[in-house]
């Protein structure tokens, strides 16, 4: 008998949820608990390594539970595996703390989390049902649900998050792949703020500026705030609310407009060829704002995992003189790039687009790498380059 091995992959859902005022106001005490709970045992590992040199663990963290309930009945109304998962959040926030410090990057020591901070509950294993309008959650009931699309695959986890007012459950479920049929297709791609990204078929994709759009309405309300002294009124928070708002629009615009690009790339394509950007080191320059509202970064994340769904392969090539190598007979200087959008080859008189010719440079360099040919590419005057090998994702 033959046996066909199935891919299976990790999927989220989310749903807006509809509780009550009884089921927020637990919610809200939910969250408050596993706060403090989070904060204590942060509390708990400082001062055991500073008074003691002794490093808490949290499995130790975990064995007192049964003592914190006993002590703390308020504690009895989170359900058992929710507070397992705080402290398993706190001892991932260490074990992150303490690679960095072993790479040499900058620590970044866990911090006591405040009141607007900690929004989020999870139920890792059990505790949580859902059905077609209703979702069930151990020691809080069940919730009116706005089941807008149908679950998929087998649900592993369930997180409970606040976001300026509203509730929202993530599912995670484990979904087997379903690749897309062939199309023969490859392509590569190009970003910028101008366009938001150009591909070697010559299709420029329009940079859609959110954030600059919604930037006069920002203004209002963060002057608003800005009136508001005294940071505990109930005014000042319903301001500081809206601004939140503005800026959630703002991100559920560009991801949806991500999730459509990225989707029509993966159903053309079989392979899909981009620039490997630092995409946070290019985030601190001058085009800062420009570079943080095209969100290349979660294009890219969403590209990858759109594209080991399909089946299809998402490559990232080395970026280096893309714009400066001449696609029609590989000649790479600084002069070939004439100004922001024109190029002209000055050894073989090649013009083209700036951003299709770049476009195109990337394509080579993916399907290269694909065939597993070695990349050799003339240098700029000036600038000794050995031979670059491109990374794949």
């Amino acid at each position: 008998m033959t046996h066909i091995q199935t891919t299976t992959h990790l999927k989220a859902f989310r749903y807006r949820l509809r509780p009550t005022r009884a089921q927020e106001a637990a919610l809200n005490e939910q969250l408050r608990l596993c706060r403090n709970l989070y904060n204590c045992a942060l509390q708990e590992r400082r001062d055991a390594y500073r008074k003691a040199k002794k490093t808490v663990t949290g499995y130790d963290q975990m064995k007192y539970l049964t003592e914190i309930k006993a002590a703390l009945p308020e504690y009895a109304g989170v359900y058992s595996q929710v507070l397992q998962d705080v402290l398993k959040r706190l001892d991932k926030a260490f074990k992150a703390f303490f690679r960095r410090v072993k790479v040499g990057e900058k620590p970044g020591y866990p911090r006591f989390q405040g009141r607007d901070r900690y929004d989020s509950i999870c139920y890792p294993q059990s505790g949580f049902s859902v059905s077609e309008k209703t979702a069930y959650f151990s020691k809080i009931g069940n919730i009116r649900i706005r089941l807008h699309r149908p679950l998929e695959g087998k649900v592993k986890t369930a997180t409970i998050r606040r976001e300026c007012g509203e509730w929202y459950v993530s599912y995670m479920c484990e979904v087997e792949a379903q690749p897309l049929p062939g199309t023969g297709s490859s392509v590569g791609v190009d970003v910028g703020t101008t366009w938001f990204c150009i591909t070697s078929d010559g299709e420029f994709v329009e940079n859609p500026r959110h954030f600059p759009t919604a930037m006069k309405k920002l203004r209002v309300a963060q002057r608003a705030v800005a009136r508001k002294r005294n940071k505990r009124s109930n005014r000042r928070r319903k301001a500081v609310q809206q601004v939140a708002k503005l800026h959630r629009k703002v991100a559920r615009q560009r991801l949806d407009f991500h999730h459509k690009t990225a989707t029509k790339l993966i159903r053309e394509n079989d392979l899909i060829a981009h620039e490997g950007l630092n995409v946070s080191g290019m985030g601190k320059g001058n085009l800062a704002r420009s570079i943080h509202d095209v969100g290349w970064g979660q294009f890219f994340s969403l590209l990858a995992v759109k594209a080991e769904c399909a089946g299809r392969r998402v490559i990232r090539v080395d970026p280096r003189y893309t714009s400066q190598r001449c696609n029609a007979c590989g000649h790479t200087c600084r002069e070939n790039r004439a100004s922001q959008s024109r190029f002209r080859c000055v050894a073989c008189g090649h013009v083209d687009n700036a951003d299709l010719n770049a476009a195109r440079n990337i394509l080579d360099r993916g399907t290269s790498t694909e065939r597993g040919e070695p990349l050799g590419r003339a240098a700029p005057s000036g600038i000794n380059v050995a031979v670059v090998n491109a990374s794949v994702a």
